[in-house]
């Protein structure tokens, strides 16, 4: 019960800061709860929140991804270069791209495994090249994601949204999902048909359910939410009922014990390295048309972005210790605090500093809850 206790009282917290952070830009400005602020918000989250889960699965079995942001910005080129000059399908060309993206990491998980070498060091390496690589194919220019008379599924990505009744016939589905599985734990009699499990799965529903209110207000569930959505399912999925997920765990706890216990140490934190070069694959996307445009800013920091809310959410940075929830959360918290910030035209070095401030803390509250 202590640790249930510990998981609601962590959540709360990041609750309470959420609203806290919520409330004061919405008396700074009133636009920020209007219907299409927080339809952007919900854009800017799913770029955030889906890097996040990837690098959530790095960290989880104790390492780390420094090239992610270059990484987003590379594959995001790639695939417009190839759609804007080469004349390729966007699909094809995001296909392409997607590929490109899980071999670069999974080469990078296997280096780091097979020479034992830190990935801190390996990532770092990749971050400089991305980047080099990343102004290579773009040749340090502006390229569109939308060419003149082109219908670019490219340029849609954030720009399409789903029908009012969609969205309310998505939320249906997920009350039957939360829902269903409650009732099946509590037959069970597992932990997951307790109280607690049916307030979580109440609280889901509501939430999704105030969601797709606020976004039909605008325009309708933006497509990236869906993205997000189910980059979080298979996150779960794979951390919390999959032997991936235990193997992932157990790895961050003692890898040595794990690695004495018949868990295949490399192949598991390659797997990992690969979801990694999916995840950072479809945040390039989604970034990119965001920005209707390749540029060499594209990307820029994301990575620690995603390393923040990874530990605002609580997952530790020594590995063993997280959940796909808590980064949601920590997701949402740095993308408010970046929406709220842009909406106020605040300027941009007040936005590193806050960027920076809000990383030194997250790594602090860590240190303070491993020791």
């Amino acid at each position: 019960m202590s640790a249930a206790r510990a998981r609601l009282g962590g959540d709360a917290s990041r609750a309470l800061a959420l609203a806290a952070i919520a409330g004061v830009f919405a008396v700074l400005s009133p636009d920020f709860l209007g219907a299409r602020n927080l339809s952007m918000l919900a854009i800017e989250l799913s770029t955030t929140a889906i890097l996040a889960l990837g690098m959530f699965l790095i960290i989880l079995p104790g390492h780390i991804d420094l090239s992610a942001g270059s990484g987003v910005g590379l594959i995001g080129g790639v695939a417009a270069v190839l759609v804007t000059r080469e004349g390729w399908p966007a699909p094809a060309a995001m296909a392409a791209a997607a590929a490109l993206a899980v071999l670069l990491w999974r080469a990078m998980g296997r280096t780091i495994v097979s020479q034992r070498m830190p990935a801190f060091i390996i990532t770092l390496g990749g971050l400089l090249a991305f980047k080099g690589l990343f102004w290579m194919v773009i040749r340090n220019a502006t390229v569109p994601v939308s060419p003149a008379g082109a219908l670019n599924v490219y340029a849609r990505l954030t720009t399409t949204y789903l029908p009012p009744a969609w969205g309310w016939a998505l939320t249906a589905a997920l009350a039957a999902v939360l829902f269903g599985r409650w009732a099946r734990a509590r037959a069970r009699g597992g932990s997951g048909g307790d109280e607690e499990g049916f307030l979580r799965a109440l609280i889901s529903v509501q939430l999704a359910a105030l969601f797709t209110a606020v976004v039909n207000g605008f325009r309708g569930v933006p497509l990236p939410a869906v993205f997000l959505a189910l980059s979080y399912a298979a996150v779960v999925v794979l951390t919390e009922h999959a032997p991936f997920g235990r193997r992932l765990f157990a790895i961050g706890g003692n890898e040595e014990a794990a690695r004495l216990a018949g868990i295949d140490v490399h192949g598991t934190v390659v797997t990992a390295f690969a979801l990694m070069g999916a995840a950072v694959a479809v945040t390039g996307f989604l970034q990119t048309a965001y920005a209707g445009a390749s540029t060499t800013t594209v990307g820029d920091l994301m990575e620690l972005d995603a390393i923040a809310a990874c530990v605002i959410g609580g997952t530790s940075l020594n590995g063993g210790r997280g959940s796909a929830r808590g980064v949601i959360f920590g997701a949402l918290i740095m993308a408010t605090l970046l929406n709220g910030m842009t909406l106020l035209a605040v300027a941009p070095e007040i936005k590193y500093v806050t960027r920076g401030v809000v990383l030194a803390l997250a790594v602090w509250l860590d240190a303070r809850l491993s020791r």
